[in-house]
Parts: structure tokens; sequence; C-alpha cells
């Protein structure tokens, strides 16, 4: 059971960790770079001339793009050993797993890992005001595993007393309130903040439905081997 888990999950997690590199090289990291400009003071969006919308951005860099591709792989094969993880207490318990309910696991894993958390504490690009790191990070995991535990008890959970808890639990991050600064300071434009946290959370999806695919596949094609 170990080596199917870390099988699936290796191969699934380096396929979707790929895949979510080149989105984010193509979609994410211009807007990432056009906001460095911002934050590092080469452009100003207030108290002078307009700007271009469109600036000259830096091109490839072997070291920081090789290290994003290095670092987007190891992410999603960790992410793919909690996924397959899950699955395979799921199939223990007779849930059957297949590519087409992998990509409703990785859905799933999105809402756990980016959109719940983005509702209250959206991804932040450079250059805008923020607080304390470690309250955030505090109220990222809390809101994971409370978002997790929701939809679980939802799936599968039998009666209204376990979907009761689980609205509870997927709301009450939200209630408590995430982490925010006092006053809003940054000197990057709204508009490419705004645009830079729908591109995280698109590009987010896109992987982890891919990586849920996949994890579902290689469960299925092990178990169809073994058969």
């Amino acid at each position: 059971m170990f080596q199917k888990i870390l099988t699936s999950a290796l191969f699934a997690g380096f396929c979707a960790g790929l895949l979510a590199a080149a989105l984010q090289f193509v979609f994410v990291q211009p807007v990432l770079l056009h906001a460095e400009l911002y934050e590092g003071g080469d452009l100003v969006h207030f108290g002078g001339e307009a700007v271009s919308a469109t600036p000259e951005l830096p091109g490839f860099n072997p070291m920081r793009d090789g290290l994003s591709l290095l670092f987007s792989a190891l992410i999603y094969v960790g992410y793919g050993l909690i996924l397959v993880g899950a699955m395979a207490l799921a199939a223990e318990r007779g849930v059957t797993i297949t590519a087409r309910s992998g990509l409703i696991w990785g859905l799933a894993g999105f809402i756990v890992v980016h959109f719940a958390p983005a509702a209250s504490l959206p991804p932040e690009v450079p250059g805008v005001a923020y607080t304390d790191l470690t309250l955030r990070q505090i109220w990222w995991w809390g809101t994971v595993i409370a978002t997790a535990a929701g939809l679980g008890l939802i799936a599968f959970g039998r009666g209204w007393g376990a979907w009761g808890a689980a609205v509870i639990l997927l709301l009450a991050p939200h209630v408590i309130g995430a982490p925010h600064p006092e006053s809003f300071t940054g000197p990057v434009p709204p508009e490419l903040a705004s645009l830079f946290a729908s591109r995280a959370l698109a590009v987010g999806m896109a992987a982890w439905a891919m990586l849920g695919l996949f994890a579902g596949h290689f469960w299925a094609s092990d178990d169809n081997a073994q058969a």
C-alpha cells in the first residue's frame, strides 16, 4: 500500500508540478515581475506621469526559472502525497478511485488549499500592504484544516449533525477573520494586485485538477495491473 501511495503521488505530483510551473511562467510571473517594478520604485502610479500598463519585463532567467520549476514540482509532489493518502483511506472504506473521481478530489484539494483561504486572505502581490507573517500562517493553517474537515464531513458524513458541523467548520475561519494590515499603503496599483490574485487562483485550480486526475489515473492503473 505504501509503495502504491508513493509511486502514484510522485508521478501525479511531478506531472502537475510541471504543468503548474508552465502556467505560472505564462500567466503569473509577468504580473509578479510587473509588480516588483512598483515595489522597487522603478514605476510609480500616483503622483507622477502616467506609465504604460505593459512595461518591458526581464526575460528568461535560467537560475530563477529553473528554481521555480524545481520548487513547483516538489510542492505538488508533497500535495500529491497528502491527496493520495486521503484517497487510500477512502479506498479502504470501499470508495472507488478513478481518473474521473480523482478530478473531483483534486478540485476539493484546490478549495482546501487555495480557494477557501483566499476568500479572506487573497494571494498577495509584491508591494502591497501586509501584516505579521506568523499570524497569517496560523490563520492559513487553521483554515486549511477546518475546510478539509468540513468537506470530509460533507462527502462522507451521514445525517444533519455531520453536515451542520461541516457548515460551522467552513464558516468559522472567516467569521473569526483573517489578520489584515491596519492601513493600505502599498505602492502597487490595485488592478495589478487583483489580476495577480485571480491568475494565481486560476493556475492553482488547473494544477490541482490535473493533480487529482493524474493521481486517480495512476491509482486505478495500479489496481488494474494487480487484477
